[in-house]
């Protein structure tokens, strides 16, 4: 099964403009998640999809894989369509699309490479990965979306409110009563669904919880939820790449 990543990295952002180059550990941050999913065996392939020329440059000036793509797109999906779409005219060939995200430059290899192994089954289309609730705080927080799953892993729903709600239960009790699980958002795609997804039109349960993955759900497709034990250490602000540095060498 040939796997590819596709890594998409935009400049603009409205917490931290430039984050894709932004020093970690005197590496641009884009160059750490290149370097760690370039190393792994399973994929054939590792490529940032960008349509800003500084973080094309920066990635070229690194020996890593890199393609222009247009400014126009809405998600870090739409860009991965892009990308599959020149490299199959190109002639290059995938099974599964792994979309990394570049703000997270300790990205877990077993992570992915659960992700990859979903694709055994031949029903999956869309794997992506879920983790348990440690705290109040994230449980209730709508920047942590929640995910609630068949008994067959496939996902039902996402959502930033916290589901299921336990009527009739003090909400301080809701964790001890039942296990929630929050969305870790890195996604794999049957190479032949990828391109599906991106011409899907916007969805109403999409625009009511700003949330993509709702579009292929209301569109019938099915995401297979992997469990991981693993917290991602993700960079969203300056802060959080202040304090990635203090503590790059625990964390590499």
């Amino acid at each position: 099964m040939k796997t590819i990543a596709i890594i998409p990295a935009r400049y603009a952002s409205t917490r931290f403009p430039g984050k894709p180059l932004a020093m970690l550990g005197g590496k641009p941050m884009i160059q750490w998640a290149c370097e760690r999913v370039s190393a792994m065996p399973e994929l054939e392939a590792a490529i940032v999809a960008t349509d800003d020329q500084r973080i094309y440059d920066a990635v070229m000036a690194f020996g890593g894989r890199v393609m222009m793509t247009s400014p126009n797109h809405k998600s870090g999906t739409d860009r991965c369509g892009e990308v599959l779409a020149k490299l199959e005219s190109q002639g290059e060939r995938y099974d599964v699309v792994i979309n990394v995200q570049g703000d997270e430059p300790f990205v877990e290899p077993s992570q992915l490479r659960s992700l990859i192994a979903a694709f055994d089954d031949p029903q999956v289309e869309i794997a992506s990965l879920k983790k348990a609730v440690a705290d109040e705080a994230t449980l209730l927080s709508p920047n942590a979306v929640k995910v609630v799953t068949a008994n067959t892993g496939m996902a039902l729903y996402f959502s930033r409110f916290t589901v299921p709600y336990q009527r009739g239960v003090d909400q301080q009790e809701w964790m001890r009563r039942h296990t929630y699980f929050k969305h870790v958002g890195i996604y794999a795609f049957r190479a032949e669904v990828l391109p599906q997804l991106v011409k899907l039109p916007q969805g109403e349960l999409e625009k009511c919880e700003s949330l993509e993955q709702l579009r292929w759900l209301e569109n019938g497709y099915r995401i297979k939820m992997i469990e991981t034990s693993i917290e991602n250490v993700g960079i969203d602000t300056p802060e959080d790449l202040a304090e990635a540095n203090k503590h790059i060498s625990t964390i590499e």
